[in-house]
């Protein structure tokens, strides 16, 4: 059994975790709701210019923009987007599991991958995964340079023929408690057959450049709501995780106290009776 001093400093320390996970979540809370407006605020161009590529992909000559090309799959691309730092729950944890799915449904010797964020680089790095781009310590100064940067990258990457595919591996933001784990396909652009139908329209200045214009600007733009969506998602499960861990704190200083009072109770007590019968013995001495 742990004596007095021990549990003193066992509730000394769960304090210091206490103050650190409350400090860490009001840090979470600030940034969540900045990034949380962002990411709302670039939603709604996001699918709009998404439901206006989707319409026109039925009209438009796939040869016009090697972007629209569709290829035997023989090699695909994965963008895995984690965070660089831990105490966000299981946030990078369920990013790698799916990822790795995603991975294992076709063969990781056929598969190069783009990680964003530390924890996904150091994951894949340390299993000798083909990791062609990696980008962390950004977070902090996300802006869309970051999304145009890779965008280029993965745009690269697929015109010169290295991959036939690129899926995008991310958390979506649902709310505070529930981030939605996506694996979206970014390359080439298709649709779904009976969703896109085909609408009269007057192309100015044409066709051509319409595409050649809209194309690139989506996969950018494609790539900035998911690093949105996932700066959100994270800070939002660091905030659950550590206000869980706060509470859990609180509730393990509780039991300690009540341990801590019940060892000195017995301790006086002890001390008592160690009295009582030495006054007795010299009593009857």
């Amino acid at each position: 059994m742990a004596n007095l001093k021990d549990i003193r400093e066992r509730i000394k320390s769960v304090k210091s975790i206490q103050q650190m996970t409350g400090a860490v979540k009001m840090v979470a809370a600030a940034k969540m709701r900045k990034a949380q407006e962002r990411m709302e605020q670039a939603r709604p161009y996001a699918d709009r210019l998404s439901g206006v590529i989707e319409s026109l992909l039925p009209e438009v000559d796939r040869s016009l923009l090697p972007l629209l090309e569709v290829r035997e799959v023989k090699r695909m691309a994965v963008v895995v987007i984690t965070s660089d730092r831990g105490l966000a729950g299981s946030f990078n944890s369920s990013i790698i599991r799916r990822a790795e799915e995603v991975i294992g449904g076709f063969g990781m010797e056929n598969v190069d991958l783009f990680c964003i964020g530390r924890k996904g680089r150091d994951y894949f790095r340390k299993r000798d995964y083909s990791i062609v781009e990696e980008q962390a310590d950004f977070w902090n100064d996300l802006s869309f340079t970051h999304a145009i940067r890779l965008g280029k990258e993965i745009v690269s990457h697929f015109t010169c023929g290295s991959v036939d595919k690129v899926t995008v591996v991310f958390n979506w933001f649902k709310n505070l408690a529930v981030q939605e784990l996506r694996a979206e396909d970014l390359l080439p652009l298709v649709y779904k057959e009976g969703e896109a139908k085909p609408i009269d329209r007057l192309y100015e200045p044409s066709k051509s450049e319409i595409v050649q214009s809209l194309v690139p600007r989506h996969v950018n733009i494609q790539v900035w709501r998911s690093l949105l969506e996932s700066f959100a998602s994270e800070q939002a499960a660091r905030m659950v995780a550590m206000e869980n861990a706060t509470e859990n704190a609180g509730e393990l200083i509780k039991d300690l106290t009540l341990e801590f009072n019940k060892e000195r109770q017995a301790a006086i007590t002890k001390e008592m009776l160690e009295i009582v019968s030495g006054a007795e013995a010299l009593a009857g001495t």
